[in-house]
């Protein structure tokens, strides 16, 4: 079974086309870069580019990152203000024509694709998925089921939030070095399992690539796993709901 998957970011839009039995990207991923400003309209456009480059008539799922309940964003996590109070099933469904589309939160995205596809202890008692990049994504799973949209890279942290403290976007502008950003990981997740005491935490986004260079350095009392996905998740994640969205 096959869906295209979009996975809409503070700096880029990434898509492809995956076989959801497996899991696995069967067309390379494409990116392009989120449009500034980032309004709905502008950010749709660029989705619409991707499945159309890659000639694909079928079921798409995007991520957001934003909360999304009832098909209606809510928030506006590193993209346009615009976004909230927007109907995404409606947006996209004006971008893309008519067709089954599903639309969800881009770290509950990730955390479904680590759940069927990824690493044992994601589908085992309470885990926290995190994923870094431009913000910091949370999935919160107990036993494989998701609580959705926790956000929780907006927990307000010291004189800032989580994510303006510890995102590997932070990492990159203020040029630190693992040592450097792991400590501030290390104290961010610290706070994470005192309010949630989940038994697992699972890393992701591109950075998670390098997690021999800082996961051994966090001091969490939890295992810490690499998301098995890695920096692709959230595409996965996205055509796994729109199957899942329209089976019978």
């Amino acid at each position: 079974m096959l869906a295209f998957g979009v996975d809409i970011g503070g700096s880029g839009v990434k898509g492809a086309v995956v076989d959801v039995t497996t899991g696995q990207q069967v067309t390379e991923r494409k990116k392009i870069a989120t449009p500034r400003p980032s309004t709905p309209d502008a950010v749709a456009e660029v989705v619409r580019k991707l499945v159309e480059d890659a000639g694909w008539d079928g079921l798409v799922g995007i991520t957001v990152p934003s909360v999304v309940r009832n098909q209606i964003a809510l928030s506006a996590a590193n993209i346009d203000p615009a976004w909230i109070g927007t109907e995404v099933q409606e947006l996209f469904r004006r971008h893309l024509g008519s067709r089954d589309i599903a639309v969800l939160n881009d770290a509950d995205a990730a955390g479904l694709a680590e759940v069927r596809y990824g690493d044992p202890t994601a589908r085992t008692g309470a885990a926290m998925m995190l994923t870094f990049g431009t913000g910091i994504g949370s999935a919160l799973l107990i036993d494989g089921e998701l609580y959705p949209n926790t956000e929780l890279g907006h927990l307000p942290f010291k004189t800032t939030t989580a994510e303006r403290y510890a995102s590997s976007k932070v990492k990159e502008a203020e040029q630190l070095s693992y040592s450097q950003w792991a400590a501030r990981v290390d104290e961010v997740m610290h706070a994470y399992s005192d309010l949630f005491n989940p038994q697992t935490f699972i890393v992701g986004g591109g950075i998670s690539r390098d997690a021999d260079a800082w996961v051994p350095l966090l001091t969490v009392e939890q295992d810490v796993v690499p998301a098995q996905l890695r920096n692709e998740a959230g595409i996965v994640g996205a055509a796994l709901a729109v199957i899942e969205n329209t089976m019978p």
